[in-house]
């Protein structure tokens, strides 16, 4: 099996979860930020400037397109690295090598930002500084992944043992618009930490009071922000008592349906992500996930920010002017 059966065969995008023609932007876009990774570490390495001329040396066995590409199909296939490496004749080492250079480089491009092409969201205060801009509601949820349990008698076994999913998980929060296209997603905590606490470390506090205008939908997990910014954030509202007359449960289901179908676009922007296998189970050491989950979800927000914007039409009457006979 050749190098070059090899990339056309796994450059499909049912293997990278990305067209061809997306593959090749993003091996233009991350050729110079590879090479200046790499003169820094060889810098480093020498203690000094490079001695011989550039070229010289030993060759890749796999050249950067191909890191590129075996990084992508690891991502979308959580396929083993001796797979990998069989399929392209090298060694396994070579390839878990490729992976951990390029993985870096895709989990700091960011997000994509819908309708501005080469504009790219990288932490929470840009993202609520482009839903202030362009007046967007946010949804915002979080999602757990299932990791590797620490091994036995090791300290903080149980950090990673989520109360919801009875599994050892990572939580992490995604921020989305109104059609599910992803802003910004992180917050990457273990599956112990409360979904509200995680957020509140990244500082979503602080950034409702930056950006009063800016509001935004949550869940049940997030009522604590909903009581603190009741003019911003929107949460499901508390359940009537038993005792209750049945007009205030009907009353309550119907505010809590609306609520919901207002919110479901951020659960589509959660299982686009899901859609990648690392994402479902993540197989890797725990220290690898936060930078496997943002280079995902930076790879899922680019198809996503493609997605024409729908506008709602408006509902309000406007005056005809009277026609003359």
């Amino acid at each position: 099996m050749t190098k070059k059966w090899a990339r056309a065969a796994l450059s499909h995008h049912s293997y990278t979860g990305v067209s061809r023609a997306h593959l090749g932007r993003l091996v233009e876009e991350l050729t110079d930020r590879w090479q200046a990774r790499r003169e820094s570490a060889l810098r480093e390495r020498r203690c000094g400037v490079r001695r011989r001329v550039a070229g010289v040396g030993r060759k890749h066995e796999l050249v950067f397109a191909d890191r590129v590409l075996v990084t992508l199909v690891h991502l979308r296939t959580q396929l083993a690295h001796a797979a990998l490496a069989e399929l392209y004749g090298v060694g396994r080492s070579t390839v878990i090598d490729a992976i951990g250079e390029i993985r870096p480089l895709l989990a700091d491009r960011g997000f994509a930002v819908p309708g501005r092409p080469g504009v790219r969201l990288h932490t929470i205060a840009d993202g609520f500084a482009h839903a202030a801009a362009e007046r967007i509601t946010l949804r915002i949820d979080g999602t757990e992944t299932q990791v590797r349990r620490p091994r036995a008698h090791r300290p903080g076994r149980r950090t990673f043992v989520s109360g919801k999913k009875k599994q050892n998980t990572m939580k992490t929060t995604t921020i989305s618009d109104g059609q599910g296209r992803t802003l910004w997603s992180g917050a990457d905590r273990p599956g112990r930490m409360h979904d509200q606490t995680a957020v509140r470390i990244e500082g979503i506090a602080e950034q409702f009071r930056l950006h009063p205008q800016v509001k935004a939908e949550v869940d049940d997990g997030y009522r604590g922000l909903a009581n603190e910014f009741p003019g911003q954030v929107s949460a499901p509202p508390k359940k009537p008592k038993e005792d209750a007359p049945p007009g205030d449960h009907y009353a309550w289901r119907e505010q809590r349906r609306r609520q919901s179908s207002a919110r479901i676009c951020v659960e589509h922007a959660n299982a686009e992500h899901k859609q990648w296998r690392p994402l479902q189970r993540f197989l890797g050491r725990r220290e690898h996930y936060p930078a496997t989950h943002r280079a995902v979800a930076g790879l899922v927000s680019d198809r996503a920010s493609q997605r024409t914007t729908r506008r709602k039409s408006s509902t309000e009457l406007v005056p005809v002017r009277a026609m003359t006979f």
